[in-house]
């Protein structure tokens, strides 16, 4: 009797797929997956394989994404209800109504945003690339920065630039407490803190680096530092355990879990090969507006 992952695999060969995972998704899907990765990284990836079917595990706003850069590809999300709250926490008619009472101003949204919101963008960032992205706008320009408050005032106080700050946040990233960190500091008083800049303030100060989760993979494997506090959703650990068995790597706490993260199991990525479902599609207006945000970004990148 074969296995589900046996199965997976089977029917990935019959449907000509790959699977591509986010670092926050659960160990057993990650172990399944041809790529992981942050979510940009993996629309990319997306764009540039042979296959023509992509089993996205992810949210949805990142399933987007895919779909944007690769409207001839068929993006499936295994679970549907799999989305973002932070993405959420705007909508285009939102950011309509936020342009219309400061015309002229640039607008760029985090890549954690729904299509329709990125169509509404001059230009689209990650966490990784945001600090880049805002110093390239002319100085004598306003911007609008959605949905993030955390990196938004984060990339504000690194450039000391004023900027119109949606005020959206990672639920996730905001349970994370200073007395976390303290805690871990207390019991790892050699470790280094890797914190994501959707973290909020008090998480930030007391970071030694302040880094999107492929530069927290990049820097563990490069780092002399054997010892890191990770302070992002807890399914970092199982590549950053993985890619270094030589080091050691501790959550900040167990509130550090995303529910919708955790929506995809082996069970709905064999579902969604079985019955080609869901597929994430962009309407073709909506998605060249996108597109353009995405590509002046990588442009600028």
């Amino acid at each position: 009797m074969q296995s589900i992952e046996e199965k997976i695999q089977q029917l990935k060969r019959e449907r000509g797929a790959i699977i591509i995972a986010h670092n926050y998704q659960p160990d057993e899907v990650q172990a399944i997956a041809d790529f992981t990765g942050d979510s940009l990284e993996l629309s990319r990836k997306a764009a540039e394989l042979e296959e023509d079917v992509i089993v996205f595990c992810g949210v949805h706003f990142m399933a987007e994404t895919a779909a944007i850069l690769s409207p001839e590809k068929t993006i499936l999300l295994p679970d549907r209800f799999a989305g973002c709250p932070m993405a959420d926490m705007i909508t285009a008619e939102q950011l309509r109504a936020k342009k219309a009472e400061h015309p002229g101003a640039v607008v760029i949204c985090y890549v954690n945003s729904s299509a329709a919101v990125k169509a509404e963008c001059d230009l689209c960032c990650t966490s990784s690339n945001a600090t880049a992205i805002v110093a390239s706008v002319p100085a004598d320009r306003e911007i609008i920065f959605v949905p993030d408050t955390h990196l938004g005032h984060y990339i504000q106080k690194e450039l000391g630039r004023e900027m119109i700050i949606w005020d959206g946040y990672c639920p996730t990233h905001s349970r994370i407490r200073d007395i976390d960190i303290k805690r871990e500091l207390a019991d790892h008083p050699n470790a280094k803190v890797m914190a994501h800049p959707e973290c909020p303030l008090p998480i930030r100060d007391l970071a030694d680096y302040l880094l999107s989760t492929g530069q927290m993979c990049t820097h563990a494997k490069e780092s002399d530092e054997n010892e890191f506090i990770v302070a992002t959703e807890m399914g970092l650990l199982y590549r950053l355990r993985n890619e270094n068995p030589e080091k050691k790597f501790y959550s900040v706490s167990d509130r550090a879990l995303c529910p919708n993260m955790k929506k995809i199991d082996l069970e709905k990525i064999l579902w969604s090969l079985e019955d080609m479902q869901h597929r994430v599609t962009v309407p073709e207006e909506t998605a060249n507006k996108a597109r353009r945000s995405i590509e002046s970004m990588l442009e600028l990148s």
